[in-house]
């Protein structure tokens, strides 16, 4: 009687996509259900993967206490931009992706009982390019936070300026920090957490002007790219540039905090970060005076360069018109000793 042995399948080197996830830095297979419990952090080296919007909302806020405004903004396709695709291809395709109608949401939540005004970049819509919408979503958070004197948190994830609203995309630059610094007139607090990654415009306007900046671990950070900035300077950048770490070796991040420990490390600053006291007449009561960079340079520059007190002005030495005088001849005896003949005795 012939013997049937088994057969077996060879192995897959593919995972199925909807079932593991491999780590970028340890190359660790992990199970998208025990990552999903642990905040989508690998267990094995801590990397953080990026979150939606919705999953960042949920990690931050009280369970239900987020109520959505300006849900229905939408970019519009103004200048008619084209690359490989329209625009208005890209928004629909990005908008199917994610289920959003821009890269932002926002509105207002709780964190430990505390309200907020809060607004969350997802970098699944078109990297999270600030647009003329995400401008608006930004500069309407902290309007709202001005007015209900509540503190803002923005969670900022983007590449930058979105290219496709070219110069309208650019300008939200100037829209959002002059929000943010009327909130800051106001001392209602401002706080940032910057994750992976956060980088070109929205770098440069809103995300590092908070009262307190909160990065993830390894967030890429920074304005331009290693590769354009060690060409800008020519020099070799050191190892880490960019990186939440380095800067918050350099002073320029405030906390590097796990994303376990986020909502617990915001929730503790907000119960010290709280809004003055308003006094009914457009100022805070009792609030600090607000820092004023043209007196600060003013009076820096007054310490570093010496005072020279007022100029006088210099003597005029040069010969000045007046009588002329008969000037006496030497004495014959001075004029021989300079050898004048006409002078000599005899």
């Amino acid at each position: 009687m012939p013997i049937k042995l088994p057969s077996f399948r060879p192995r897959k080197d593919a995972y199925p996509p909807d079932l593991w996830t491999k780590c970028p830095s340890c190359s660790e297979m992990l199970f998208n259900k025990q990552l999903e419990k642990s905040d989508r952090v690998c267990s094995t080296c801590g990397h953080h993967f990026r979150l939606s919007a919705a999953a960042r909302l949920e990690g931050l806020l009280d369970h239900g206490s987020f109520i959505e405004l300006d849900a229905g903004l939408q970019s519009v396709d103004t200048l008619g931009f084209v690359d490989q695709k329209s625009y208005p291809d890209r928004l629909a395709a990005a908008q199917l992706a994610t289920g959003l109608r821009d890269a932002a949401v926002r509105g207002f939540g709780a964190i430990d009982g505390r309200r907020v005004s809060i607004c969350v970049m997802d970098f699944g819509f078109m990297g999270g390019s600030m647009g003329a919408v995400v401008g608006e979503k930004v500069t309407r958070a902290a309007e709202d936070a001005l007015s209900e004197r509540v503190p803002l948190v923005i969670v900022s994830a983007s590449g930058g300026a979105r290219m496709q609203e070219g110069t309208l995309a650019l300008m939200q630059l100037a829209k959002t920090c002059a929000a943010l610094e009327r909130l800051r007139a106001a001392c209602v607090p401002f706080v940032s957490i910057l994750s992976d990654p956060t980088t070109g415009g929205v770098f440069a306007s809103y995300a590092v002007l908070g009262d307190v900046n909160i990065a993830e671990p390894n967030a890429l950070i920074g304005f331009a790219g290693a590769r354009v900035t060690a060409g800008t300077i020519a020099q070799e950048l050191p190892p880490g540039f960019q990186r939440a770490e380095f800067l918050f070796e350099h002073g320029f991040v405030d906390r590097v905090v796990n994303r376990r420990d986020l909502r617990r490390e915001v929730a503790l600053l907000l119960h010290y970060l709280v809004p003055a006291a308003w006094a009914g007449n457009g100022a805070a009561a009792e609030s600090r005076p607000g820092f004023d960079p043209i007196g600060f340079l003013s009076s820096l520059a007054d310490k570093v360069v010496p005072d020279l007190g007022p100029v006088e002005p210099e003597p005029d030495r040069s010969p000045q018109p007046g009588p002329t005088r008969a000037r006496k001849p030497p004495p014959a005896r001075a004029a021989a000793r300079h050898g004048d003949p006409e002078a000599s005795d005899g």
